[in-house]
């Protein structure tokens, strides 16, 4: 499973980037004014912190639009993945960017009939969002079954990106199901390295340890 982080803060990404452990970055409008940086600015930052994609959302409702704003976040640099909605004008985009050789997140995916869409639309990632969806009093995870067996029952290509995790459960349960992808804030993510017992077993190995009055180093 690949792990993106879902965030457009410069330092987040830098602590993540460090354990080896990221593969690539979602950020989209919502984040980027939570980040009160200047857009293009950010994503060219980004970019040059991992190597995996990193999605820049269009913000054009027409395809004609979405179209000219891909091609000016494409620019930015090779690893940069055009984010567009799943809606008939995002999906005529997602086309023709992905017969081009850009790879392309679809996102605001709430169902398998969109998803298969999306498959069909030559998508490289599809983003089904899991919290929304359990906000809304549905199973987000049932949502990534149905979308895997699915992509499976066709052999498509499309990964599905698990987005909308709010924590750690979802990231537990999506890997079982075996999504190719989750994404998720910083937080979440490093709440994956913690437990309990961990804590307390280098608790009690660094008192023994002191005991010994040894040292490695």
């Amino acid at each position: 499973m690949k792990f993106f982080v879902d965030t457009a803060e410069i330092d987040d990404i830098k602590e993540l980037a460090s354990t080896g452990l990221l593969d690539g970055v979602t950020t989209n409008p919502s984040l980027i004014h939570k980040s009160g940086r200047d857009f293009m600015e950010v994503t060219k930052e980004i970019c040059g912190l991992v190597d995996g994609p990193v999605s820049a959302e269009v913000v054009a409702l027409d395809h004609e639009t979405m179209m000219k704003e891909a091609e000016v976040l494409r620019k930015i640099a090779d690893n940069v993945c055009i984010k567009v909605p799943l809606t008939v004008d995002g999906l005529k985009t997602c086309k023709a960017l992905t017969s081009d050789g850009t790879m392309v997140n679809v996102t605001l995916c709430f169902s398998a009939n969109q998803a298969l869409l999306a498959a069909k639309a030559g998508a490289t990632f599809i983003s089904p969002f899991v919290g929304r969806h359990d906000d809304n009093g549905f199973d987000g995870m049932d949502l990534i079954e149905d979308i895997r067996l699915i992509y499976d029952n066709y052999l498509y290509d499309t990964e599905i990106l698990v987005a909308s995790i709010r924590h750690t459960t979802h990231i537990l349960e999506s890997a079982k199901i075996g999504a190719d992808v989750i994404t998720a804030p910083p937080k979440v993510i490093l709440g994956l390295f913690k437990h309990v017992l961990t804590d307390k077993g280098i608790e009690a190995f660094m008192a023994d340890w002191a005991k010994t009055g040894q040292s490695i180093v």
